[in-house]
């Protein structure tokens, strides 16, 4: 009997935990009161750069595209993910910025590469500096979030 009573205790052990719901702030998420996101972006390793894309669309798989505003923000090594000759991403951002999700390049990133406006990929828009956009976008209600 003991010995069936651990067998099934090990098989009842085995089983995974039901995922427990997020619970909502309120007021929820919606159209008009989406939820707003920064991801920074700060490094050029590929392994990092789509890390920040997966967490970009995850959060927007969990809210649903309309109910949230995701902008990824890139400075330093980061901006390098959004050139045109650099980028091993691409594509993806081109996906994605079919989803609404903003790409912001800092521009003093830019200019210390060398680099301009032009060089970056379709709908790539620069700020002129990256960490204040992200402070400012801060103060008016947005998450940041360093992935």
């Amino acid at each position: 009997m003991r010995i069936i009573f651990l067998a099934l205790f090990a098989l009842l052990a085995a089983v995974p935990a039901p995922a427990a719901e997020t619970q909502l702030a309120q007021p929820a998420p919606g159209w008009d009161n989406p939820r707003k996101l920064v991801l920074q972006l700060t490094h050029d390793d590929p392994r990092h750069v789509n890390n920040v894309l997966y967490n970009a669309v995850n959060v927007q798989k969990f809210y649903g595209q309309d109910n949230v505003k995701v902008a990824v923000i890139a400075f330093g090594p980061g901006v390098r993910a959004l050139l045109k000759k650099e980028s091993p991403v691409a594509d993806r951002v081109a996906s994605l910025r079919d989803y609404d999700i903003e790409f912001v390049a800092c521009g003093n990133t830019l200019e210390t590469l060398g680099r301009k406006e032009a060089d970056l990929l379709p709908g790539v828009s620069v700020a002129a500096f990256g960490i204040p956009e992200i402070m400012e976008r801060q103060l008016k209600g947005w998450l940041v979030i360093a992935p």
